[in-house]
């Protein structure tokens, strides 16, 4: 369209021209690579605004698959939605899974305790009674014994001749097997 307007000026021109005679013909010469040459820049012109066209096709393309690849505020909303029951689920099932495990060690740790118990009251009905009374005929002269690591009852009073029922009459000893170390008892008739 461009190049019709100038055609027609360049005509209009020369007719004009065509009217004045001397310089008519270099002026008309002139015109003419006028014409040429905004021909040929139309040309250029229609060229670069064809590739122009194609380059914004082009980015149109991009841009219709660059949105594809965007995600809208509700679908990231959901996923995140997803995401979060797929994890309580997960939490739900991996708490079913400890709370199984620790029923299961509770079972065995029952069980050895009851074995433990059985056992403790077993040897209890073994181990003689408790004496809860204490006789009197006992010397009442004898010596003062400090216990060492190892002693026992028995181990005293063959160390110092004197008599079981006596050292724990004397001492008024409810368990004849617990004596601590540093503990003092009086040796009835001991030596």
């Amino acid at each position: 369209m461009l190049r019709r307007i100038v055609i027609l000026m360049v005509c209009g021109l020369a007719a004009a021209l065509a009217a004045r005679p001397a310089n008519a013909q270099i002026e008309l010469a002139n015109l003419r690579e006028d014409v040429r040459g905004l021909s040929q820049r139309v040309g250029e012109l229609q060229l670069r605004v064809e590739q122009l066209e194609r380059e914004n096709a082009d980015l149109r393309s991009r841009s219709a698959s660059a949105e594809k690849g965007f995600v809208t505020l509700s679908q990231l909303n959901d996923a995140i939605a997803d995401v979060n029951r797929t994890l309580r689920s997960g939490d739900a099932s991996v708490k079913a899974d400890v709370l199984q495990q620790v029923g299961t060690q509770m079972e065995k740790l029952a069980k050895q305790t009851n074995a433990a118990l059985d056992s403790l009251a077993k040897g209890m009905a073994t181990r003689p009674p408790v004496q809860t009374t204490f006789a009197n005929d006992y010397a009442k002269e004898g010596i003062s014994y400090t216990v060492q690591k190892g002693d026992t009852v028995a181990s005293i009073a063959k160390k110092t001749g004197a008599r079981v029922s006596d050292i724990v009459n004397a001492n008024k000893l409810s368990d004849a097997s617990r004596i601590d170390v540093g503990q003092t008892l009086f040796i009835p008739g001991g030596k």
